[in-house]
């Protein structure tokens, strides 16, 4: 069974993918680089907080605007190990399975979970659990083959394996 646990960084509607990586850092491909400047035109503390195994939640849209892959991977660079959305942008979506970082839509998980609460979540069922509170939430399990993607750390890696 595939999970994750942490503490929750929470941010609203239409979190684009400008607000996540801002285009003057585009001119690099260093994890470690883009992870420094995650978020930080939204929430400027967003790297002194975030720990490794934290969790992202958001509402609708999150991702939205470019297609840029430098988003999903400045997030799981800076330690994310999921991001919960009431929804995702498609091509945000594509791009954060394609390169490793395990997304969950669930409506009501994602009104609800507050910023610091703790949660833990279940790749194999969705299940989500606000440790905090109590109350758990059925998000959208991964299909087999995207549960493999992840687990191999993003698709090149999973196309090398084969």
């Amino acid at each position: 069974m595939k999970e994750a646990k942490g503490k929750v960084i929470k941010y609203g509607d239409n979190v684009d993918t400008d607000v996540i990586i801002p285009a003057r850092y585009l001119n690099t491909t260093d994890h470690a680089e883009l992870a420094s400047h995650c978020m930080e035109d939204i929430d400027p503390e967003f790297k002194n907080k975030v720990h490794t195994g934290d969790i992202m939640v958001a509402n609708k849209n999150f991702g939205c605007g470019s297609s840029r892959e430098h988003a999903p991977i400045a997030i799981k660079a800076s330690g994310i190990s999921c991001v919960i959305a009431e929804t995702f942008a498609r091509i945000f979506y594509r791009n954060s399975i394609n390169i490793g970082l395990p997304i969950i839509e669930c409506a009501e998980a994602a009104k609800e979970i507050r910023d610091g609460d703790e949660v833990e979540i279940n790749f194999d069922t969705g299940l989500i659990k606000d440790v905090t509170t109590g109350k758990s939430y059925q998000g959208e399990a991964f299909p087999a083959f995207m549960q493999k993607i992840i687990d191999a750390e993003g698709l090149i890696n999973y196309i090398n394996q084969k």
